[in-house]
Parts: C-alpha cells; sequence; structure tokens
C-alpha cells in the first residue's frame, strides 16, 4: 500500500512540475504578443512614412547616394538581419556572417 501511495505522491508532484512549467509558458506567450504586436505598429509606421517619402519625388532626389547602404548599416547596428536569407529578423545570437559580408563588400565597393 505504502508503494501506491507514493507513485500517486510523485505523479502529483510531476503534476505540479507541469503545471508551473506551463505557468511559465503561457506567459512567454503574453510577452512575445505583446512584443509582436508593437513590432507589427512599427512596421506600420514605417511603411507609412516611407509611402509618404516616397509619394514626394523630390524628397527622393535630395537624398544623398550612400544613404542606402548608411540605413542598411543602421538597422544592422540595431539588430536587424540586413542578408537576403533573414532580412528584417532580429538577430539573436551576435553577428551574422551575411550580413557582415554583405555591408564589408558594399563598403569596399562604394556602393
Amino acid at each position: 500500500m505504502k508503494q501506491l501511495t507514493n507513485l500517486i505522491i510523485e505523479f502529483e508532484e510531476k503534476i505540479k512540475m507541469l503545471m508551473d512549467e506551463l505557468q511559465f509558458l503561457k506567459m512567454r506567450a503574453y510577452v512575445l504578443e505583446d512584443e509582436n504586436e508593437k513590432l507589427r505598429l512599427e512596421i506600420m509606421d514605417v511603411y507609412q512614412y516611407y509611402l509618404k517619402e516616397a509619394g514626394d519625388p523630390k524628397s527622393l532626389r535630395e537624398q544623398a547616394p550612400g544613404q542606402g547602404l548608411e540605413n542598411l548599416g543602421r538597422l544592422y547596428n540595431e539588430g536587424f538581419h540586413i542578408c537576403n536569407l533573414h532580412f528584417g529578423q532580429m538577430r539573436s545570437d551576435g553577428d551574422c556572417l551575411f550580413c557582415m559580408g554583405f555591408l564589408d563588400k558594399n563598403s569596399r565597393t562604394g556602393k
């Protein structure tokens, strides 16, 4: 009988651990959903700004020739990928060799 009681106690502890893990995952999901919503709004703001600027041909003529590369460098420094593999995604593991190669190639050619 004691074995059965011990098994039930172990099972109850495992259920408690699973519930704690589920609670953690639920809270993480809330945080990720909030972050996702903020990023969506930020993207929409940037897109609206781009549409406004693109609609004004005078502003396009006034842009400096290397401004696009500077913007890509700024995005990379802010933690975003600029390579064709993961463009626009957040960098989570430090530097990206593809992004760095792209920046290095374009800085040497002056494009």
